[in-house]
C-alpha cells in the first residue's frame, strides 16, 4: 500500500499492526478456520474478546467493579437518547460546544426538562463555555469533552455534585484522566478506538434504575449489563479492533504516552498555524484540541490550489467541515508525527 497521510476525522487512521491483526482474523479466527465475520458472537473464542475488551477498558481508565463496560451499536447519536431514556426524570444540565452537544440537548429535551447552563454558539463554537453553575437539583451535568467539527476540547472537568455524563467519542483514550469524576462516559469507536460499528458505554452502576418511566428493553442500559454486552449480536469486527487498539496503547505505554504523542503532534501543526502568515486557527488557543486543529486561510480563493498540493502529498481527509469551512486536520492516537511534518511540510511550500 502507498502511504496516505490520514487526517480523517473518523473513521479514522488505525495502526498498521491493528489492521494486520484483524487481516489475519478475517482469514483465520483464533485458530478456528472460520473468519472473525463468520464465527458465531456466542462461541468460546469470540466470549474471550468480549471479555477482555471490556476488561482493557477498565485498565486503561483505572475503574473498579462499581463500573460496567459495554459495547452497543447506534452510535453516540443512539446515546443522545439513551442517556436521558435512564437517567432524566425532572431536568438535566447540559453545556452546548457544538453539533453534537446541541443534538445530544435536542433528544433529551424529548423526554423531559433541559437546561443549556453554558454555550459558545454565540461565536460559532469556537471555545469552551467555563463560567457555569452546576446545582443539585439536576438530576445528571451532561457535557462533550472534544467537539470534532470545531476544534475545541475541555482541558479540565468539574466537580460536579451530580451524575457528571460525557460524551468523549472524539478523543476517548487521548490521555490520562481521572475517569472516576465520570458516572457515564460514551464514545463511538470509530474515532480513537477502532472501525465504525461499536459505541462504547462505561456507566457506574449506582446511577441506573432511578427513573419512573419504562424504558424499552434495547434503551436500557440494565439490558446490556444482565448480558455482559451480549443481549443481542454484538459488532463482532468492530470489537476485535478495538480490543487489538487498546491493547495497542498498553504497549506504547498506556493513556500517558498517548498524551505525550498527541501533545507533541498538536504543537508541530500549530506551531505552523501561528508562524505561517497564510494561514490562522478557529478557536480559543486555550480551548485547541490536540485531535481536532481547524485552521483557514486568511485568502480563500487558495482553498482549491492548498488542496490540490496536499493531494499531491497524499494527504488525504483535510478538508473542514461546512460549519467552520477551511480544513481541519484530526490528528487521533495512530497518527505518526510524521504524518503531521508532512503536512507542515507542505504548508511551508505552499508559503
Amino acid at each position: 500500500m502507498t502511504k496516505v497521510h490520514n487526517f480523517s476525522a473518523g473513521p479514522a487512521v488505525l495502526p498498521r499492526e491493528v489492521i494486520d491483526e484483524c487481516i489475519e482474523a478475517l482469514g483465520n479466527f483464533a485458530n478456528t478456520n472460520l473468519s472473525l465475520i463468520e464465527v458465531s458472537h456466542r462461541s468460546k473464542e469470540f466470549v474471550a474478546v468480549m471479555d477482555d475488551a471490556r476488561s482493557v477498558v477498565k485498565e486503561l481508565m483505572n475503574l473498579g467493579d462499581d463500573y460496567e463496560v459495554l459495547y452497543l451499536q447506534g452510535g453516540a447519536s443512539t446515546q443522545f437518547l439513551m442517556v436521558a431514556m435512564n437517567l432524566l426524570e425532572n431536568k438535566a444540565a447540559y453545556t452546548d460546544t457544538g453539533t453534537w452537544a446541541s443534538k445530544a440537548i435536542k433528544e433529551a429535551k424529548a423526554l423531559g426538562n433541559v437546561d443549556v447552563i453554558g454555550s459558545s454558539e454565540d461565536k460559532n463554537y469556537n471555545y469552551i463555555p467555563k463560567d457555569y453553575n452546576i446545582t443539585t437539583d439536576y438530576d445528571y451535568f451532561h457535557c462533550t469533552s472534544n467537539n470534532t467539527i470545531y476544534g475545541t476540547q475541555m482541558k479540565s472537568f468539574p466537580n460536579s455534585p451530580i451524575p457528571l455524563v460525557c460524551d468523549m467519542s472524539s478523543d476517548i483514550f487521548s490521555r490520562p484522566l481521572d475517569f472516576s469524576k465520570f458516572d457515564l462516559i460514551y464514545a463511538g469507536a470509530q474515532k480513537n478506538m477502532g472501525p465504525a460499528g461499536a459505541t462504547l458505554v462505561v456507566v457506574k452502576k449506582d446511577i441506573l434504575g432511578k427513573v419512573s418511566r419504562k424504558i424499552p428493553t434495547m434503551l436500557n442500559y440494565n439490558t446490556h449489563i444482565s448480558k455482559e454486552s451480549m443481549f443481542n449480536t454484538p459488532p463482532v469486527f468492530s470489537v476485535f479492533a478495538s480490543l487489538a487498539n487498546l491493547n495497542w496503547i498498553k504497549r506504547q505505554g498506556g493513556l500517558e504516552a498517548m498524551e505525550a504523542r498527541n501533545t507533541e503532534k498538536a504543537g508541530i501543526l500549530y506551531s505552523e498555524i501561528d508562524s505561517n502568515e497564510l494561514f490562522e486557527g478557529t478557536t480559543a488557543i486555550e480551548d485547541r484540541s490536540i485531535m481536532n486543529a481547524t485552521f483557514v486561510l486568511k485568502d480563500e480563493s487558495l482553498n482549491d490550489k492548498f488542496l490540490a498540493a496536499c493531494a499531491e502529498a497524499k494527504i488525504n481527509g483535510l478538508k473542514g467541515h461546512r460549519s467552520v469551512g477551511g480544513f481541519r486536520a484530526s490528528m487521533y492516537n495512530a497518527l505518526e508525527a510524521d504524518d503531521v511534518r508532512a503536512l507542515v511540510n507542505v504548508m511551508q511550500t505552499f508559503k
